[in-house]
Formats: C-alpha cells, sequence, structure tokens
C-alpha cells in the first residue's frame, strides 16, 4: 500500500435541516462514481472518513461537529456502509490528518509522530507505535485545548481561558496583534491598520513580521512561544520522532518554524530536545485523504 490518491473530487456539504442531506449525498456521489468508472466493488478494501466533532468510532457516529450542524450524535457509519455496501470506519478529521502525514508525509512513516494543525482552530493527532491514540472518550489529541495562558488568557469556545486554540490559531494571532496594538509605540504598518480598523489577517501579520515590521515580528515571536511551549510539552510527554506543524497558518513555513523550534528546545526535556524534531506537513489537503484511507486498511488487517 503506498498512499497515493487516484482521483479525487468534491461536492457541496449542504449543511441544512441539521445537517440530515450530508451523509445520504456522500453516498450517492461515491454510487455515482462507481457507476461513472464502471468500478467493482470487489475491488475495493472498504471506506475510511474523517469529520469534525467527537467520534464514536465502535458505533460509527459523530456528535458536537459544529461546523456540519451536527449537534447531536448523527449516525454516518452504518448508514455509508449499507448505502455502499462496503465495509466503513470512521475518525476524527484531525486524527485522520495525522495518519496521512505520518504516513506518506513529512512524519516518513514513523510509529512515532505527533501532528498539529493550525487553522481557524487548532486541532491535532497522536500517532503512537504505530497507533492513533483516542483515550477513554475519544478526546486524545485535543492538542488546541492545552492550557498555555492560565492567568491571562483569552476566552475559549470550550468554557477555559488560554487555551492554544485561542493564540496560535488564525484568529489567535490577530487577537494577539489586537492586544499589543494597545501598547506599541513604534512604526509599524500593522499597527497602523489595526488602529485604522482595517481587517487584519494572519497571513498579513507573517508577511510583515517576514520583512521586517517590528512590529509583527514581535506578535509572530509571541505565537511562536506559545506554540512551541506546547510542543515542548507534549515532546517531554511522548518523545515521537517528530512533532509536524500543518494547516493554513503554517504556510509561513520555515519564517515561523525556526522560531517554534527555538522555543520548544529552551523548554522540552534535554533528551527529547535532541530527538524530537519540528517538521512542516508536505500533503497539504491531501493528508485527510490519505489518513482515512489509511484507515480502511484496519479491513484488510494491515
Amino acid at each position: 500500500m503506498e498512499g497515493i490518491v487516484q482521483d479525487k473530487w468534491a461536492i457541496p456539504t449542504n449543511i441544512l435541516e441539521a445537517g440530515k442531506h450530508i451523509v445520504p449525498d456522500i453516498v450517492e456521489s461515491i454510487n455515482h462514481r462507481l457507476d461513472l468508472y464502471k468500478l467493482d466493488k470487489s475491488d475495493f478494501i472498504g471506506i475510511g472518513m474523517g469529520t469534525p466533532g467527537t467520534v464514536n468510532i465502535e458505533a460509527g457516529t459523530v456528535k458536537a461537529a459544529f461546523n456540519l450542524n451536527w449537534e447531536d450524535t448523527q449516525v454516518v457509519g452504518p448508514v455509508i456502509a449499507d448505502g455502499v455496501g462496503l465495509p466503513f470506519i470512521l475518525d476524527n478529521d484531525a486524527n485522520v490528518a495525522a495518519l496521512g502525514e505520518r504516513w506518506v508525509g513529512a512524519g516518513e512513516n514513523n510509529p512515532d509522530v505527533v501532528f498539529i494543525t493550525l487553522g481557524t482552530g487548532v486541532g491535532g493527532g497522536i500517532v503512537s507505535a504505530g497507533q492513533l491514540i483516542h483515550g477513554v472518550a475519544g478526546a486524545a489529541g485535543e492538542i488546541g485545548h492545552i492550557c498555555v495562558e492560565p492567568n491571562d488568557g483569552f476566552a475559549c469556545t470550550c468554557g477555559n481561558h488560554g487555551c492554544l486554540e485561542t493564540l496560535t490559531s488564525a484568529t489567535g494571532i490577530v487577537r494577539l496583534a489586537n492586544k499589543f496594538a494597545e501598547e506599541y509605540e513604534g512604526n509599524s504598518n500593522i499597527k497602523a491598520s489595526i488602529d485604522n480598523g482595517d481587517v487584519v489577517t494572519s497571513k498579513d501579520i507573517f508577511v510583515a513580521a517576514e520583512a521586517g515590521d517590528k512590529f509583527a515580528l514581535l506578535v509572530v515571536d509571541k505565537f511562536a512561544y506559545y506554540l512551541g511551549f506546547a510542543c515542548a510539552n507534549i515532546g517531554s510527554t511522548l518523545n515521537p520522532d517528530s512533532i509536524v506543524i500543518g494547516g493554513g497558518v503554517s504556510a509561513a513555513g520555515e519564517f515561523l518554524r525556526e522560531k517554534v523550534e527555538t522555543y520548544f528546545k529552551k523548554y522540552a526535556f534535554s533528551t527529547v530536545r535532541e530527538t524530537t524534531k519540528i517538521k512542516l506537513a508536505v500533503l497539504g489537503n491531501d493528508a485527510g485523504i490519505i489518513g482515512a484511507a489509511s484507515l480502511a486498511l484496519k479491513f484488510k488487517g494491515e
């Protein structure tokens, strides 16, 4: 098994009426594709899927996937398995992205890899000894909710304050910039934009920092501190081969990775500092596709 994407397509996600159309639309789309290419189901091991929310793998259900309008428990696995006629397995989207990046991405198929995805939120997945870590209630790998600023942190949607997600997501770094802009007195195009009430994005901040804007550099350094601090604690707990950073914010690339690594090395246990690497993800959106497909290998016993 090589983890190579053979074909991919996208369909609209209809979240109306509590998201009840999503699963039937998936079934219809898969069956249409099978018919279109005249594919025999016997050629397939099964179907793997990643989804936001809290997943019950055994039952094939998901709940609290708010961006899909799935607040209550949704039966996903049995419906798709019956509708398509193939074995089906479901897991959290950050977990499957971790599997993909670990298998054929930056993780280089090492059995011990942690994946952190930085986007509108912060997600994560932990692969240890070749297996995803789920925890007793499926909440393992909630890296975005590691508390890194307990005393003066921003409020998080989870109800706590100072979660990593509130500081190192795309919205988190903008929050930091707005906070620092109140006290910063030097010249800065980013600070001027904030003071003018203009919309400033995470990309704007990273681009300005890389160009030498001192205020933007201050913000990015604080961002890197929080992320590096969290990575150090993860590393000292698990000592993985690598901690892989992905998601939209990671587009800042080596400029960001180096800064995160500096703080990681400052706070990690000495052995971890020398053996665990901080890497950038390489698969982009394909990480989730490949990782979800790899779930189906369970049906083949691989």
